[in-house]
Order: structure tokens, then C-alpha cells, then sequence
């Protein structure tokens, strides 16, 4: 008897089987429909295979976002903080990237390599960093700007950059933190003029005009007393994001079996984050330190 019963229940599961494969097939069936051929249309922007993948993000129209919530000149370091505070969370709410570099109000995210997040499709990776990072600009405002308020949303539009090799990804980091010395001297320099001069800004923009990095620096030495090299690194080099180990302390309730309450304690554990340094990239001692960048997929 007990046999018979199995046998039946076997059948039944059987026949329901069939029938959830059928419901399955026809559910399919019906969502189509004779409008799907518009999706022939999407282009294909599959980033090509075993190339770095660089999301690199720019502040829409900043320089009236600067004014408007009363930046400091020539550089706020909250604003560069709340930039590095939504790089991280990027890094941490994504997939993939092994390092981000940024100045000023952009950022850059570079993806592994053999990464197929999304399928390497450009469109995801561009707007997922950009809506990720918009949001965080919102979500962490206050936690930099305790007494300015938020007057308007930030806007950031974002390119996706497709390099072949190790080398063309560095010279790429390169450029970037050379711009960022380059735009970051003149600024010193312009708005030493400005604020400490008394020139206008139009004034302050002929003085600089056709001089070079060395006639800025002396400009800045003898006519201010300020030597541009030691300025904070974050401003004359930017700021890296690196994956690090970090020892984590929280708190955490601990209760033994013949407690009835348990206890608070401390419990450490060891972590990756998103780590800032302000350090020179150009040069091979970075890549030196930290070979795991380049050499993840080996």
C-alpha cells in the first residue's frame, strides 16, 4: 500500500511538472509581442573585451555651483572631502573597480579588466557610476556643509574610456594628475592675486597671462610668501582611491548559554575600503607599491 501511495505521489509531481513547464513556455509565448522589434534599434556599445574600463565623471557647470554655495577659493576642502566621500560609496555599491582617481570636481573609476559587469555595456557602467555618485553628492551633503544649505541639485555628466593596456591606462592617470597640478597652481596663484592684491579678476588673468609654472611659483614665493610645494597635497595632487585592509572595531552584544543577558564588547575584524592617498602617480613608485592594481587578473 505504502508503495502504491509513493508511486502516485510521483506521478502527481510528475504531472504538475509538465504543467509548470507549460505554463512557463506559454507565459513566455505571450510576452512578446509585435512591438518588440523596436529593441533592434538599441546600439550595441559592448566595451571591447581585456581593455581597462574608465568611468570618468565632471561637474555639470560647477563654477556656478562654486558660487553659489559660497566654495572657498582657491580650494574648499569640504568639497573635495564630500567628492571623495561618494567616490568611495561608488567603489563599495559597485562591481569591479580596482581604483578611482580625483580633482577638483571630477572623479575617475577604472573597472578590471576582465570585468562583465552588465555585460561591459558602456551605457551601465557610465550611468550607474553617475546616478551612484549624484545621489551620494545629495545623501552626504550636510555631512560637509553643516551650515550651507543645498540651494539646487548637482549636476554630473559622465564618458566612458576604453584603454588597451597597462601603459595607456597609467599615461591616462597621468594626465589627469598633471592637469590637476597645472590648473591648481594657476588658481593659487590667480586668487593670491585677487584676494591678497586687490586685483580684479580680469587684472589677476592678464598678470598670469603667457607666464610659465616656474614665473608662477616665484610670483607666489616673493610677492606672497607661499611655497607652492608645500601646499596639501590633496590640492597639488588629488586624491587615489586604493582598496586596503583597515581593522574594523564595533560593537557587538555577546551572550554565553548561561547568561540571560548579554554583553557589549568591542570585535575587531579586518576589512577592504576604499582607501584615500594623496600621493604622485606618475611616477613608477605608486605602481611599485601597489602591483595588485595592474596585476589583478594575472
Amino acid at each position: 500500500m505504502w508503495a502504491a501511495s509513493a508511486a502516485k505521489g510521483r506521478h502527481c509531481l510528475a504531472a504538475a511538472s509538465v504543467n509548470l513547464r507549460r505554463c512557463l513556455s506559454l507565459g513566455a509565448a505571450m510576452a512578446k509581442s509585435k512591438f518588440e522589434y523596436v529593441r533592434d534599434f538599441e546600439a550595441n556599445d559592448t566595451c571591447l573585451p581585456h581593455c581597462w574600463v574608465v568611468v570618468r565623471l565632471d561637474g555639470r557647470n560647477f563654477h556656478r555651483f562654486a558660487e553659489k554655495h559660497n566654495f572657498a577659493k582657491p580650494n574648499d576642502s569640504r568639497a573635495l572631502h564630500l567628492m571623495t566621500k561618494c567616490a568611495q560609496t561608488v567603489m563599495e555599491e559597485l562591481e569591479d573597480i580596482v581604483m578611482a582617481y580625483g580633482q577638483s570636481d571630477e572623479y575617475s573609476f577604472v573597472f578590471r579588466r576582465k570585468s562583465n559587469w552588465f555585460k561591459r555595456r558602456a551605457s551601465k557602467f557610465m550611468t550607474h557610476v553617475a546616478s551612484q555618485f549624484a545621489s551620494s553628492y545629495v545623501f552626504y551633503w550636510r555631512d560637509f556643509f553643516e551650515d550651507q544649505p543645498l540651494q539646487y541639485p548637482p549636476g554630473f555628466d559622465g564618458r566612458v574610456i576604453v584603454y588597451p593596456n597597462n601603459q595607456t591606462l597609467k599615461d591616462y592617470l597621468s594626465w589627469r594628475q598633471a592637469d590637476c597640478h597645472i590648473n591648481n597652481l594657476y588658481n593659487t596663484a590667480f586668487w593670491a592675486l585677487i584676494q591678497q592684491s586687490g586685483l580684479t579678476p580680469v587684472q589677476a588673468q592678464a598678470r598670469l597671462q603667457g607666464t610659465l609654472a616656474a614665473d608662477k611659483h616665484e610670483i607666489l614665493f616673493s610677492e606672497f610668501n607661499i611655497n607652492y610645494n608645500n601646499e596639501p597635497l590633496m590640492y597639488r595632487k588629488g586624491t587615489v582611491l586604493t582598496w586596503q585592509k583597515v581593522d574594523e572595531v564595533t560593537m557587538k552584544e555577546v551572550k554565553l548559554p548561561t547568561e540571560m543577558e548579554g554583553q557589549k564588547m568591542k570585535v575587531s575584524r579586518v576589512r577592504s575600503r576604499p582607501t584615500a592617498l594623496h600621493c604622485d602617480i606618475i611616477g613608477d613608485a605608486f605602481w611599485k607599491e601597489h602591483p595588485e592594481i595592474l596585476e589583478e587578473d594575472s
